[in-house]
């Protein structure tokens, strides 16, 4: 990136929060701290109005504005991608909102630029199959204004032993395995959890505010334990063919990492359930081996010898 072009994109940085560290633009664009220090020095002789100093955080003044960007065809493709990945894994209200942003994104391109995302719209075509829609459209916006405005929710909550009520102070919201979690402190347990939102049969927002200060999100996945349960070490080898269909599925089954060979992918698991990921591997037995544990070998066995009777 030359140097205009990284002026340019710090200025827009700098529009886009509250308030930039210096040392968040040298990540960024992977330039030293004098270079950053240089850098605004020259935003600021061009008039820009930043406020701060060297060492702190920098800022623009209240009510500058940039004049209209002009976006890079990259940019505008992974605006389209965005707004698909919405339509397929955002609630209704937000993913028509985020058109509604797209609209104004529009009115700024070029000509040559409406018409690459003209052509290309129509080729991408997605269909929500994670999550049902009362989940999407309800849930989620509840959860996340929640997070925002610092709100207890009371919610009904499914468990192996039964439903059970409960109020929950929402700190963040993770997608994890194919599932959305809400992380919240637990007024009953007075701990932090993750809430499966489909074992959410109601949620209501109480209008109360929270009653202590949280963590962070971020803060609590780097401090997160370790889940203390049964779990089985798996070691299997996948034809590299197949292994690369199994690049989402395998994070539901423990899956912990993985080495490429030149016919076969070894991959590693901690299984939290031996019989649900046997289950899962004979769907592509046929195309794996394996490695460890034996007793996986003998389930697997007898899973596929009861299956034989029924079709024989």
């Amino acid at each position: 990136m030359n140097r205009f072009d990284r002026l340019t994109a710090i200025l827009i940085h700098l529009q886009s929060k509250k308030l930039v560290l210096a040392q968040e633009i040298a990540d960024r664009f992977d330039v030293s701290l004098r270079t950053v220090y240089r850098d605004v020095r020259s935003l600021e002789q061009a008039g820009v109005p930043v406020i701060g100093e060297k060492g702190l955080g920098y800022s623009i003044m209240e009510g500058y504005r940039l004049p209209p960007v002009m976006f890079t065809e990259e940019e505008v493709i992974a605006f389209l991608m965005a707004e698909k990945m919405l339509e397929q894994h955002a609630d209704l209200q937000n993913s028509e909102r985020f058109k509604g942003a797209m609209f104004k994104v529009k009115a700024v391109l070029r000509n040559a630029q409406k018409k690459v995302l003209e052509d290309l719209e129509e080729t991408i075509v997605t269909h929500k199959v994670s999550e049902h829609n009362y989940l999407l459209n309800d849930t989620l916006p509840l959860l996340i204004r929640a997070i925002g405005e610092k709100k207890i929710l009371h919610i009904q909550y499914a468990t192996e032993t039964g439903v059970n009520e409960r109020d929950i102070e929402p700190i963040g919201i993770l997608r994890e395995n194919g599932t959305w979690n809400a992380i919240a402190f637990c007024n009953t347990s007075k701990k932090y959890h993750p809430f499966r939102t489909e074992r959410m049969l109601s949620v209501k927002d109480t209008n109360r505010p929270f009653l202590q200060e949280h963590i962070s999100l971020n803060e609590y996945l780097a401090n997160k334990p370790k889940d203390k349960g049964q779990s089985f070490p798996v070691v299997i080898n996948v034809h590299n063919n197949m292994a690369r269909y199994l690049t989402e599925q395998k994070y539901n089954y423990g899956f912990i990492t993985e080495k490429p060979g030149k016919t076969h992918t070894r991959m590693e698991f901690e299984a939290p359930c031996i019989q649900a990921f046997s289950r899962w591997y004979i769907t592509f037995a046929d195309q794996a081996d394996i490695v460890m544990p034996v007793s996986l070998k003998t389930l697997v066995k007898d899973r596929l010898k009861e299956m034989l009777k029924k079709v024989s």
